[in-house]
């Protein structure tokens, strides 16, 4: 058992400080810990969000797994692919643009996300954290931070929604031209089968999205989302429930839907995030990553041009 006092790390969500000083230990197993009360904050059990303060202790149990040495690294041609994917990259940020089918962290039967991966090939940076996240299933602009302070400040840019996020969404049937703008309150909530989803209830937090049409046809519509929240899969259930699921999306499309694009040869969520922009040591930057290959090949198999 190690107690841990928090000096420099003030502000960090518990369940990432676990992941730094617990390398290798799958996030399940840490979410698991914080869960059944195994780690404390002074003493007391904690929500995996709250954020540490100084002066804190927290205990930390031991962790039985794999040695190091004895855990799988990533391999090589996924860390080249990533390597060719870094948009930018400066003593502060890192912004890549994320292939969809690679989740963010590893955790739930994957092994290497992203995070793991970019330690691979920065070795030397402890300080290497993901500044926000993206669904497995979504391609685009993903921003990490290389030091504390970095982390701090685009982690109170993302709060205080001074982030500008772009996402580009094929949905299905034809978007509603006065359709501008979604409203809803989204809840978390987990089926029976142990699958995380989000739903639109009353009790919701409140999250907002601004849809703007590129094209549109019958069986689809190319539209653009820029969420003024940061809602977990926002832009899919305001989608939903606006009555045009995102194609490819196996979590909230009706099965008929998603069996006709599979007919189609549609083989992804057809959701990417092109561009992010925000402020970081007195300068405003954006970053684009551009549509990929497969979305607009889905967009010609749906009819478009």
């Amino acid at each position: 058992m190690r107690h841990v006092e928090i000096a420099d790390l003030a502000g960090q969500r518990v369940d990432n400080f676990l992941m730094s000083e617990l390398s290798g230990v799958p996030r399940s197993r840490v979410y698991g810990m914080l869960r059944k009360g195994e780690v404390r904050v002074n003493g007391g059990r904690i929500r995996p969000d709250y954020r540490l303060k100084a002066g804190d202790v927290v205990r930390i149990p031991p962790w039985h797994g794999p040695a190091p040495n004895e855990r799988a690294v990533p391999a090589p041609a996924l860390l080249d692919q990533l390597a060719g994917r870094i948009i930018y990259q400066d003593a502060a940020v890192i912004v890549l643009d994320k292939p969809a089918g690679l989740a963010v962290h590893g955790g739930s039967g994957i092994q290497h996300g992203v995070i793991e991966s970019l330690r691979v090939l920065f070795p030397d940076e402890r300080g290497l954290e993901l500044a926000h996240r993206l669904d497995r299933d979504t391609s685009g602009c993903l921003v990490l931070a290389r030091n504390r302070s970095a982390l701090l400040e685009l982690h109170a840019a993302f709060r205080d929604a001074s982030v500008s996020k772009t996402y580009d969404v094929l949905v299905y049937g034809t978007w509603p031209r006065k359709l501008r703008s979604v409203h809803a309150h989204l809840d978390r909530f987990v089926t029976r089968s142990g699958e995380r989803r989000v739903r639109a209830v009353p009790e919701g937090k409140s999250s907002r999205t601004e849809f703007s049409i590129v094209q549109s046809g019958e069986r689809a519509s190319w539209v653009r989302a820029h969420p003024h929240t940061g809602r977990t899969h926002q832009i899919r259930v305001h989608s939903l429930v606006s009555g045009h699921p995102v194609v490819g999306d196996e979590k909230y499309a009706p099965d008929a839907l998603l069996a006709q694009s599979r007919e189609s040869g549609i083989r992804r969520l057809c959701l990417h995030a092109s561009s992010v922009a925000f402020a970081i040591k007195g300068q405003f930057r954006r970053y684009d990553a551009p549509i990929p290959a497969d979305f607009t090949d889905a967009w010609r198999r749906l009819g478009g041009t």
